[in-house]
């Protein structure tokens, strides 16, 4: 199966592109939109390269990357019941979340933030871009994967 790209965000107070290189690793829980079930679900491969995307953050923007190590399996915490992630309809015989793991690859010295990307050549078709664009996971193309990893690895750069 062909590589595909991703952008997947979260808070940085939930867990942030820090916690990811002091974990290493890490399983993509909580998940509960049916489009970004779907990516996990049906479309990810091991080896994906993901942006990792700091949302509701200051400032928002991509704060590094991660790979996709381990392909969806179900989210058992939508089995636990009284957990935040707990979905009564889910069962072990029918899970109706999945989740994937998330390897560290690189923090960027700096966050690029949504306002450059929005203001980037290239960036305009990208989802997280549009007005409107909430969903936690998302695919981007390989050229907009190629120019965030330049923005970050330049931020790094221009960094006293």
């Amino acid at each position: 199966m062909a590589t595909r790209y991703w952008l997947m965000k979260c808070e940085p107070s939930a867990y942030s592109i820090s916690d990811l290189a002091r974990d290493g690793e890490t399983a993509w829980e909580g998940v509960r939109n049916f489009q970004a079930r779907n990516f996990m679900r049906d479309d990810m491969s091991i080896g994906d390269p993901v942006l990792f995307y700091a949302s509701n953050a200051d400032p928002s923007g991509v704060s590094g990357l991660a790979t996709i190590v381990k392909t969806s399996y179900p989210d058992h915490l939508a089995w636990k019941q009284g957990h935040k992630y707990f979905d009564a309809r889910s069962t072990k015989a029918a899970p109706t979340w999945f989740m994937v793991n998330l390897g560290f690859v690189e923090a960027f010295a700096a966050t690029v933030p949504l306002a450059m990307l929005k203001a980037t050549k290239g960036l305009e078709d990208m989802k997280v871009v549009q007005k409107g664009s909430r969903l936690s996971v998302q695919p981007v193309t390989k050229k907009e994967y190629d120019i965030v990893v330049r923005l970050g690895r330049k931020t790094a750069k221009s960094t006293p």
